[in-house]
């Protein structure tokens, strides 16, 4: 079965070709980040149109790249949701439009779960069942994973994602957005020991995540430094490397009580944070002190991609899921624990 698949739930406008007997064949990706960065983040209605100019030629590109006719494709799937609602409008229109001239399948697919899947893109897929830890700029969530729609959420955050967190934090020192990577690179030339900032919700019991107390405490922070005048380079880079360890170390002691409680000896880690590289070494020291073992999908699979979304709706097409004739889904709020098993 060869699937299209087309994500546009946020920034990135994600197109790719998976068959069901090659794996993925094809994929491309237009980023909005430097039309966003104008303005400190993202603006939802400049996404939407910006989705509507760039869809169809990245389509015939991934196409023209895997050789294929459109008449070749055997089904379309198309993230539903969550994301901005006027974006997934234009891929689930996009999607239903093709399809029916086509006379193919359709399907809307969660965004989330895409890259909770991601990792099976890799050579090395994770067998079921593993513990996932979703972490990017809208989610924090710790998932058991027994199979495919057969999910329990473990724990979530109660207010900040914490690459929202990242976000906010890169404002706080007068960074560029995206913020997370560029908090990342600043705090390598920070000194890990002149800062400390609380680790959220360790010291109790719990799998759930708040960051907004630490954003709190970073703003403070910054403050405190800015009254005594040594709000200077190495002081910036001071915060963003006591921020990001605080980050880290809470999403490592979380998925470290996940594995405890489940019992389980694979960790899949996914969404955007998962490329920051501090967080995977210290989830690989995490996992070899339990003979467990962390998998990821490769970096630009990381953030928004269309081969997520075109190899999720491939297993669950195959499945026998499709969406009804004329009805489109555009979900901006989508709880993951209400997906079911196929």
């Amino acid at each position: 079965m060869r699937v299209l698949g087309i994500e546009t739930s946020c920034d990135e406008t994600g197109v790719a070709l998976f068959d069901t007997g090659r794996g993925l064949v094809a994929d491309a990706l237009y980023s909005q980040i430097a039309m966003h960065a104008e303005y400190g983040g993202v603006v939802p209605e400049l996404a939407s149109r910006d989705h509507t100019r760039r869809l169809l030629p990245l389509i015939q590109q991934v196409l023209d790249a895997a050789g294929l006719a459109r008449s070749k494709l055997d089904a379309i799937a198309y993230t539903a949701g969550p994301g901005l609602v006027g974006a997934l409008m234009v891929g689930a229109s996009t999607a239903h439009g093709m399809a029916r001239a086509l006379g193919i399948p359709v399907l809307g697919v969660h965004h989330m779960e895409g890259h909770l899947l991601a990792p099976m893109l890799e050579d090395a897929p994770p067998d079921f069942p593993f513990v996932a830890l979703l972490v990017s700029g809208g989610h924090t969530q710790l998932v058991e994973v027994r199979g495919l729609g057969r999910y329990r959420l473990l724990g979530e955050s109660v207010d900040d994602a914490a690459g929202e967190a990242f976000d906010k934090a890169a404002k706080m020192l007068g960074l560029d957005y995206p913020g997370g990577p560029q908090v990342a690179k600043l705090a390598e030339a920070g000194d890990p020991g002149r800062l400390r900032f609380p680790r959220p919700m360790t010291d109790r019991p719990g799998l759930d995540f708040s960051f907004s107390g630490l954003k709190t405490h970073t703003l403070t922070a910054i403050r405190h430094l800015e009254q005594a005048g040594s709000l200077d380079n190495q002081a910036r880079a001071d915060v963003a490397r006591a921020f990001e360890e605080a980050v880290v170390d809470t999403l490592v002691i979380k998925c470290r009580r996940a594995l405890d409680a489940t019992d389980l000896k694979r960790l899949v880690v996914a969404g955007g944070v998962s490329a920051n590289v501090r967080l995977r070494e210290r989830l690989e020291r995490e996992c070899a002190k339990r003979d467990a073992r962390a998998f990821y999908p490769r970096g630009r699979f990381c953030t928004d991609n269309g081969a997520m979304i075109a190899y999720l709706g491939a297993q669950r097409l195959l499945a026998g899921e499709h969406d009804e004739t004329g009805i489109m889904k555009a979900v901006p709020r989508w709880p993951m624990d209400t997906l079911r098993e196929p």
